[in-house]
């Protein structure tokens, strides 16, 4: 690689191992700068509909503009936290917002995944952004199985409306992958996390750099 990646970002639905991937990454080269998740960059108009009742706000109260804007912007705010020379760590970037946002309005506004896709997309409009390169972890490339892995991993059932807005999630990140979204996909069905991890790296082609990089 002939220089640094400005973004890299980890993404997939709950459960398939973004977060310990992130961390991974992190330790292993000092180059990488983790930039968590959007909220924690712009935390106020989240902790302010987090006050009540967050998922009645999330899946009734928020329109899709809403939503899909306070997820922007707290991706533009993360951006702008990266430091010269340092490769942002993203967990969740801007196709995942993206597939968030298309998601919670199928199961809100009843529409198709395509048109819902349309709609978010025409929403964030051409706003630039950042050079990103995305990694889509799935646990699996079958939508049914995908979401039967996730949710046998949360540890207790998922309840409300929640199912719903997972089972279309994974439907989402399918239709994305279909259309090219992502920089890669890691199919994780079956695999274990230092494979998946090897994957990952591959996919970065960062080997050299970080095998030469103090850890």
């Amino acid at each position: 690689m002939t220089q640094a990646l400005d973004f890299v970002s980890l993404n997939g639905p709950d459960n398939v191992g973004k977060t310990t991937h992130l961390v991974r990454l992190a330790e292993r080269w000092d180059g990488f700068q983790p930039l968590g998740a959007v909220h924690e960059h712009d935390p106020e108009p989240w902790v302010r509909v987090a006050a009540g009742d967050y998922a009645r706000w999330w899946f009734e109260a928020s329109t899709t503009v809403e939503l899909t804007e306070m997820l922007l912007a707290g991706h533009a705010k993360r951006s702008a936290a990266r430091e010269a020379g340092r490769t942002g760590l993203l967990d969740r970037g801007l196709p995942m917002l993206l597939a968030v946002a298309t998601a919670t309005c199928v199961v809100k506004d009843g529409l198709t995944v395509g048109e819902a896709f349309k709609t978010v997309t025409g929403i964030a409009g051409s706003r630039a952004a950042a050079p990103e390169t995305s990694i889509l972890l799935l646990p699996s490339l079958d939508a049914e199985r995908s979401y039967a892995v996730a949710s046998a991993r949360e540890g207790r059932p998922w309840t409300g409306i929640y199912p719903a807005y997972q089972k279309t999630l994974h439907a989402v990140l399918l239709h994305q992958t279909d259309h090219g979204t992502y920089t890669a996909v890691v199919d994780c069905e079956d695999r274990s996390l230092d494979d998946v991890h090897a994957d990952v790296i591959a996919h970065l082609d960062l080997s050299q750099l970080i095998d030469g990089s103090p850890r």
